[in-house]
């Protein structure tokens, strides 16, 4: 009876610590998504809660912290049990590092000119920060399910929002180059791309980290990279 009650009591805190994850994550792709629409619509408002909405995050990640230190402390967990556990800082780090990654969206997106922000350039960056929420909440669905499958399809899709940032960068490369007065905003925009594709980086961690949890093991093959804006050129010549 005794050692049933103590496994019902580490099931119960692991699903405390799980539910402190999940709402982390909700709030991450919340941070994430109103950063965008902020940059798309212009939305000062917006992009001040983003900012602000930050400190809920971080203090989230500590509760984690503290409940998985408390976890140890008090249950011993041994093998699976401690790897599980030890995986929850983990995840709780790359949620942290992606809220900061919107709150950084949202700021540029405060010092921007309105008028000189392209349409095309902001529904770009909104439907590549869409398709880096989707990979968030499947690498997520698959550290609770233990899903390696879902876990490794996410590691994979990160290779499309590689290639979605170089397109971008060249295009903002291009506007920069045909207009001087592009330049300013056209920055902010590009650092805004590359925060989105470092947010694909922190997804893929967690993705690898459900692989981990489920086997005992990291992804043998090393995660695909597609971005090339390093080695990228553009002709002065070919702009008109």
């Amino acid at each position: 009876m005794a050692e049933k009650h103590i496994i019902s009591a580490f099931d119960e805190d692991i699903e405390k610590i799980q539910s402190t994850l999940m709402k982390m994550g909700g709030l991450v792709e919340k941070s994430l998504f109103d950063a965008a629409a902020a940059l798309v619509k212009s939305d000062i408002e917006l992009a001040r809660k983003v900012k602000e909405h930050d400190q809920v995050i971080d203090s989230l990640e500590e509760e984690v912290n503290i409940q998985t230190v408390r976890l140890i402390a008090l249950r011993s967990p041994a093998a699976t049990d401690l790897r599980y556990a030890l995986s929850f800082i983990k995840v709780a780090s790359n949620l942290e590092r992606i809220g900061d990654y919107g709150k950084n969206m949202a700021k540029r997106s405060l010092v921007m000119e309105p008028s000189l922000i392209t349409e095309q350039g902001s529904n770009s960056l909104r439907r590549m920060t869409k398709d880096v929420i989707l990979m968030m909440n499947n690498a997520l669905d698959a550290y609770v399910r233990k899903d390696v499958e879902l876990a490794e399809a996410v590691i994979i899709q990160d290779k499309d929002i590689d290639l979605h940032y170089n397109a971008l960068f060249r295009e903002f490369l291009t506007f920069m180059m045909e207009d001087p007065k592009n330049i300013t905003t056209c920055m902010h925009l590009h650092f805004i791309a590359k925060n989105i594709e470092r947010v694909g980086d922190y997804v893929t961690s967690i993705a690898e980290q459900a692989i981990y949890v489920a086997t005992g093991e990291y992804p043998s093959e090393e995660r695909p990279k597609l971005d090339t804006t390093s080695l990228t050129k553009v002709d002065p010549k070919s702009v008109s």
